[in-house]
């Protein structure tokens, strides 16, 4: 796994795998808000799933659009911008 900056606190792995699991939230919202890269994510996914459920979060998310920023719609933008803002709420 990526090693985290130092300021960053551990993030939580009930929260990376629920966040994982949102449709609406990309790779690259989970990297910016716990500095894990798409590969760490599967990484944790893999170690703390049951094979099934790993499998079938893989099927989902293997080749979906909606998981890669690069190709955000405008309405997948504003989903962004308002898990930006409750991550703020939170600190």
């Amino acid at each position: 796994m990526a090693a985290l900056p130092p300021s960053s606190p551990t993030p939580d792995i009930s929260h990376i795998i629920e966040l994982a699991w949102r449709d609406e939230v990309t790779f690259d919202d989970i990297k910016a808000q716990t500095g894990l890269a798409e590969k760490d994510v599967i990484q944790i996914m893999r170690r703390e799933m049951k094979a099934s459920s790993f499998r079938m979060w893989r099927k989902r998310v293997t080749g979906r659009k909606t998981k890669h920023a690069r190709y955000a719609t405008p309405h997948r933008k504003a989903v962004a911008a308002r898990l930006a803002q409750d991550d703020e709420q939170d600190i």
